[in-house]
């Protein structure tokens, strides 16, 4: 089972359907677990999937429309039931944090949980990122999005790295202790020669991943896809509603496909899907965004794992 991959919970925008729940997402990254937007029925669909509350460690929230938030009441009192021990960080749009009370207050229990408030704040002119945590396996970012009311859109950045060539290893007589020290300190004297990390690596570009809901095309729908190797994309409307989804402040299928194509994504991961479509209707919404995009387009399904591509070799 690959350590990073997209958990969907559901795929439905606006109003569920009978084969599909409101939003909800969970990016597992190593040791950690991203909860986007969490829509109504989350925590049921938790347990379909085989998540548990205690894997959960970052909540993000993109905006308070009801499809995106309703469920965050019963998953952080299930965290609470569950005694979730670690902290918990939650992001959202610092102007509704109002909203982020009610719906955190909205029952009565024991609330036990650690659960550390990172509001979301406009950054100047909106169009720098705002970083929100730095790991030792990734860098958390927020843009604001084109939406009818503050949304933010989220990308998570592993930092680059160098891969480890065997055969110049090997060629090199460098073996088990001297590899990490030679890793760690960058050079290695070995048969009274100086070996650099360079001359047995070679550079690694960090993963990447970015989550973009309820928006217009915008610039910054564009900086948060950049080089992702999973794009994670809104799809509301197909192409003849192209109309409505500008109004509404939302993307046609083509247009995600336009982001992707356009940032250079490897995957596009298509979701946010109007109740007007049915699963028929989904094989149209992912050939629209293909005839703009060359990449892979996976239509995303509820209760589907959908693995983070693995990184692509240098060259």
């Amino acid at each position: 089972m690959s350590n990073r991959e997209l958990v969907v919970l559901g795929t439905a925008s606006q109003a569920p359907t009978r084969a599909r729940n409101h939003n909800g997402y969970l990016l597992r990254w190593d040791t950690e677990g991203l909860l986007f937007d969490p829509g109504e029925g989350t925590q049921r669909q938790m347990l379909f999937a085989g998540v548990t509350a205690s894997q959960i460690t970052r909540i993000c929230i993109t905006h308070f429309h009801g499809d995106h938030c309703l469920g965050l009441p019963g998953v952080l009192a299930r965290m609470s039931l569950d005694r979730v021990p670690h902290v918990v960080e939650a992001y959202y749009p610092e102007q509704n944090q109002p909203i982020f009370d009610r719906l955190r207050h909205a029952a009565l229990f024991r609330d036990v949980l650690n659960l550390r408030e990172r509001p979301v704040g406009q950054p100047g002119d909106g169009s720098t990122a705002t970083t929100l945590a730095r790991t030792p396996s990734f860098r958390l970012e927020a843009r604001p999005l084109s939406h009818s009311v503050p949304t933010f859109g989220y990308r998570l950045e592993e930092p680059d790295g160098r891969r480890m060539l065997p055969g110049r290893l090997a060629g090199l007589g460098i073996t088990g202790p001297d590899i990490g020290r030679l890793q760690r300190e960058g050079s290695l004297l070995t048969d009274g020669r100086r070996v650099t990390l360079e001359d047995v690596s070679e550079p690694r570009r960090g993963q990447r991943f970015a989550f973009i809901m309820d928006t217009r095309l915008c610039d910054a729908a564009f900086a948060l896809a950049d080089q992702a190797d999973m794009l994670v994309c809104e799809s509301t409307f197909a192409d003849t509603e192209a109309a409505l989804a500008r109004d509404y402040g939302h993307l046609t299928a083509s247009q995600a496909g336009h982001i992707a194509a356009q940032a250079g994504a490897r995957l596009l991961v298509l979701t946010h899907f109007s109740q007007r479509y049915d699963s028929e209707d989904g094989q149209r919404l992912a050939g629209e965004a293909a005839s703009v995009f060359g990449g892979e387009v996976v239509l995303a399904r509820d209760l589907a794992r959908i693995p983070v591509p693995t990184r692509p070799r240098a060259g």
